[in-house]
This record gives C-alpha cells, sequence and structure tokens, in this order.
C-alpha cells in the first residue's frame, strides 16, 4: 500500500501548539517523501519552492528546495547496469546551467554536451545546477565506464577515461530528453563488451557522407565505438587513391570527406575500421587490372578473384593498405580473407593447377592451395601490422590444418558457418583467437534478402541473441562466452542487391536492430524491459527530429 498522504492545506491558528503541530506535519512530508506521486513523474515536483536564478550578491545559485522525494530512474539505450537511489531534489536544467570542465582533453565533450543542451561551459568550479565533467579511476572500471552522480541539484560525471565521460553524458542526455531531469542517485556503468559496432558495405552499394555521418551520430547516442567501412568489393572500390587511382569507381568518398567522417567519429569516441577485402572480393581491381584474374584449368574466371601467385596483385593491395593507414588512424583494419573461389571448388587443386603447383614449389609436396591463401592473408597481416594496426580476418579466410599456419597477432570476424566446410566458433577459441561476433543469423542485413538471408529484427535480437551466440542460434561454450574471448560484436549492412532499398529505408530499417545490438553488446544479460516497452524507450530517448 502507498503512504497516506493528506493534500489538505490551511493556515495556523491561535489555537495552543497549531503552530508546532504544522511544524511537525512539514517535517514528516519531507521525511516520507509525501508531497509527489512517487512514480517517477514530473508531478512528483508539485509544490517545490520557487528559486531565484541567483543570489544577487554575485555568488552561485542557492541550493534547490522542496520535498526529499526518489525520483525516476534514469533512462537510456543502452540500459544503465546500476542505479542508486537516494531521497533528493535532483537536476533539472536552468538557466543557471553550465557544462564545468577544467579538464583540456574533455573540452570537446563538454562544448557538444552544452550545444546538445543549450547552456554554457565554463572551467569551474561547479555550482548548483551545474553538470561537472571529470576523469577518475575511483568507481571506474576502464576507461569506457563512467559514474554519475547526482546530488543537491549538481551532476558529476567521473569517467575511467574520456569515453566514460561522453558515454555518461548521454545517459544525463537520454534521461533529460525522456523526463525533463535527472533524480537523486548514483549511476556506475560500464560496457560488457569491448568492441561494440556497425559494419557498412560502402563498395556495393553507395551511401554518401552525410548518410554515414548521419549514422556516426546514432552511433554515438548507442555508446556503439567502431564502425567498419567494406571498402572494396567486385563492384565498386569507393575511397579516393593517389596510388592507384585506375581502381577508383564513381560515386566514391574523397580522402577530406574521409577525413570529416573520421573527425566526428573520432568526437564520439568512435573507430572507424577500412576493410580492403582480399584476395577474394577484388573485381573492382581485376577491371582496372584483367592480367590479375584468376584463371582455372578449364578457362573458369571467377569473379572478383585475383591469382594469388601473381606478385603484381599483393603489391597493388600492400599498396592500398599503406596509403590508407593515415587516413583511417585508428587501432584495427580489416584484411578481408573470405570466400575466394579458388577455395570454394570442388577439387580446388584439379580446378586451379596453377595455384596448386605454386603452393609445392613454395611450401613442399604436401602443401595445397589453401597454404597459398594462408600466406597470402599472413603477408597483407604483416603490412598492416608494420603500419601499427591489429589485424582482422573474416573467420573463413582461418583454413584447419594446412602446413602455413596463420600469424599472429590477429582478431576473427566470424560472420559465417553456411560455407562449404566451415568451422565451428569453438575451434578458433580453443586455438586462442579473440573473435569479434557479426553471427549472419541475428546481424547480417543484406539488401534483397538473396541466399535464403532475411532482414534481421531488433526483437529477435533483442530477446534470442547475445555475443556468446556467434553461429547460428546456439551459444558457445561458457567457458569460452565471456569478454576476454569474445570481444564484442557488430550489426553488418551489405549491398548485395543494392537497388532493394534506398539509403533511406536502410536507416529506418537498421533503426531498431542497431539499438537492440548496442543494448544487448552492453549488458548480454536478459533485458528487463520488454521488446514494447523498449521500443518506447528508444522513441523516448532520441533526438528530435530524427
Amino acid at each position: 500500500m502507498g503512504q497516506n498522504c493528506s493534500k489538505k492545506s490551511g493556515r495556523a491558528t491561535g489555537a495552543p501548539g497549531a503552530t508546532l503541530a504544522l511544524v511537525l506535519a512539514v517535517g514528516l512530508v519531507a521525511l516520507t517523501g509525501c508531497g509527489g506521486n512517487g512514480d517517477g513523474d514530473d508531478g512528483g515536483e508539485t509544490g517545490r519552492g520557487s528559486r531565484s536564478s541567483a543570489s544577487g550578491d554575485g555568488s552561485q545559485p542557492p541550493p534547490p528546495t522542496g520535498p526529499d522525494r526518489v525520483g525516476p530512474s534514469p533512462v537510456a539505450v543502452p540500459s544503465v547496469r546500476s542505479w542508486h537511489a537516494v531521497r533528493g531534489p535532483g537536476w533539472k536544467r536552468t538557466k543557471d546551467t553550465r557544462v564545468v570542465t577544467d579538464t583540456a582533453s574533455l573540452k570537446d565533450e563538454a562544448k557538444l554536451l552544452a550545444d546538445e543542451l543549450g547552456v554554457k561551459t565554463a572551467a569551474g568550479p561547479a555550482h548548483t545546477w551545474d553538470i561537472e565533467l571529470k576523469k577518475g579511476k575511483k568507481h571506474t572500471k576502464g576507461r569506457e565506464s563512467y559514474e554519475l552522480v547526482s546530488r543537491d541539484g549538481r551532476i558529476t560525471i567521473t569517467g575511467g577515461g574520456d569515453a566514460g565521460v561522453f558515454y555518461g553524458t548521454r545517459t544525463l542526455l537520454q534521461t533529460h530528453r525522456a523526463q525533463g531531469r535527472f533524480a537523486e542517485g548514483t549511476v556506475r556503468d560500464t560496457p560488457d563488451r569491448s568492441q561494440r559496432g556497425f559494419s557498412l558495405d560502402i563498395a556495393r552499394k553507395n551511401f554518401s557522407a552525410d548518410w554515414i555521418k548521419a549514422r556516426i551520430r546514432e552511433m554515438g547516442e548507442l555508446k556503439l565505438n567502431q564502425l567498419q567501412l567494406h571498402l572494396s568489393d567486385d563492384q565498386a572500390f569507393r575511397v579516393q587513391s593517389e596510388t592507384h587511382p585506375e581502381i577508383v569507381s564513381d560515386p566514391h568518398l574523397t580522402k577530406r570527406q574521409v577525413r570529416e567522417i573520421v573527425e566526428l567519429a573520432a568526437s564520439r569516441h568512435i573507430t572507424v575500421i577500412p576493410e580492403i577485402d582480399s584476395p577474394g572480393h577484388l573485381g573492382a581491381v581485376i577491371k582496372a587490372h584483367p592480367d590479375l584474374q584468376l584463371k582455372g584449368a578449364g578457362g573458369q574466371t571467377p569473379r572478383g578473384a585475383v591469382d594469388i601467385a601473381n606478385p603484381k596483385a599483393a603489391k597493388i593491395v600492400d599498396d592500398l593498405l599503406g596509403e590508407f593507414a593515415d587516413l583511417f588512424p585508428g587501432k584495427y583494419a580489416h584484411a578481408g580473407g573470405d570466400e575466394y573461389q579458388a577455395l570454394m571448388a570442388e577439387n580446388p587443386e584439379q580446378t586451379y593447377p596453377g595455384l596448386a603447383k605454386k603452393a609445392r614449389e613454395k611450401f613442399g609436396k604436401d602443401a595445397r592451395i589453401q597454404d597459398l591463401a594462408t600466406d597470402w592473408l599472413n603477408d597483407r597481416a604483416a603490412t598492416l601490422r608494420k603500419h601499427g594496426k591489429m589485424p582482422q580476418v573474416w573467420n573463413d579466410g582461418m583454413h584447419r590444418g594446412g602446413v602455413v599456419k596463420p600469424s599472429k597477432p590477429r582478431q576473427v570476424a566470424y560472420w559465417t558457418g553456411r560455407e562449404m566446410g566451415q568451422r565451428d566458433p569453438a575451434e578458433y577459441l580453443r586455438e586462442g583467437w579473440q573473435v569479434v561476433n557479426l553471427n549472419d543469423e541475428y546481424l547480417y542485413y543484406v539488401l534483397g534478402q538473396p541466399n535464403n538471408f532475411t532482414y534481421p529484427t531488433g526483437k529477435r535480437i533483442y530477446e534470442d541473441w547475445t555475443p556468446a551466440v556467434v553461429r547460428g542460434t546456439r551459444p558457445v561454450p561458457d567457458k569460452w562466452a565471456g569478454p576476454e574471448h569474445i570481444l564484442g560484436g557488430r550489426f553488418a549492412v551489405w549491398g548485395d542487391l543494392s537497388h532493394a532499398q534506398t539509403t533511406e529505408q536502410v536507416a529506418r530499417g537498421i533503426r531498431l536492430p542497431l539499438a537492440a545490438t548496442a543494448q544487448k553488446l552492453w549488458d548480454p544479460r536478459k533485458p528487463k524491459r520488454t521488446w514494447d516497452t523498449f521500443v518506447e524507450l528508444v522513441d523516448r530517448v532520441e533526438p528530435s527530429g530524427r
């Protein structure tokens, strides 16, 4: 049962004890939290005393007044992992509100939040109604964790690093959009997985720089931290190049546009990961260099497959990897390695005898074409490492057995169990490889829905998928399911049938699946909200006009 709080009002009379009774009654209201509806709505602030904007003598604004009460829990996507509420007036934006920091590296975070709230920045000290941003190790676990304290009409966001502070500002901003305030209490929040991202195929379908920037802003709201761009494929190569301008398609991103994308992403603590896929998916390169086309014994010319016995093919790809290393200055780069058509033949050695011969010459009589392909990917990984990158490769570029072994370090982006002879994710995990989850059963938005793909739904991701579900619908064994083994995941858009949807339709189609992916990467536990209430929450916390 709720508390029985009288709504009666009256004036103290001259009756004995009346004044004392009134004082006791007011005190009881404050202690019990009565005076509001207590359900987290703004109606709970009814009866709060008004305050002047300043004391009149140039000092800071006076502290908030009104009844103590427990306010509503913060709301954000992804949901906060820990919230401790206390009684108190909470925080709201006023004309006195400022975003305060004296930490140089947080100036950008402060300005962004101030612009979003329509307030000013300041160097401090923080006053009532202000938001203070700072860094510290207490109560934070890693650079992406944060603590948000709402106390006495002031917000303090402390991050383990700049990224953690930024994520704390997203929680504050989204709660403010939904509730117009932030209740009294403490949020402690940290992501479960270190890699949380979105992968976009810009080769088979052109996406404008403005469209990509809009997704970056959306990703920032969702606390996602990686954007993988699939730059090259059979249909096109979509980024300006000085080393090999002959392979670049129109339309494409200029390097100036890429720098703007990378800069905007960095402001949201998002790393942009370039993918130049090889030795398959190089049709745009082959179009400009037909001598690199792989040919079979029967005259086969598999689409997009270069002749990996030809050193010219390796040089072109390495030229591109080196050229783009500074353009994409983040830690990771993706070397591809998937769907090399020579290995998808029923009998690769018989179908492509030239490759088989080269493998034996290079690695001995027991070597096969897969060894030549493994060596190719090892060389591309070495090029990336030379430029300070951690290589990532598709799981079907990592073959079982063989004379040549995959080089380390690298990370395995696991996307499929559909291809012939594909390995269970547990095999990679047992061998000590770290995995990034791009499970095509849940996380692949393939335009036109070819090859038995269907557009993924946010509901299915939200209710059924976790980072441990790497292939199909079954999770890996618990001993391999932790964040030290499965680093995270990405939701992916692929342009197989590029005209099946417009870019606007893609943006609408991925909105809820991307939000659901962000939720499960931040916190894989079974959500407390139903899917319908999660959708309502996404609508409430999004910026207006999206």
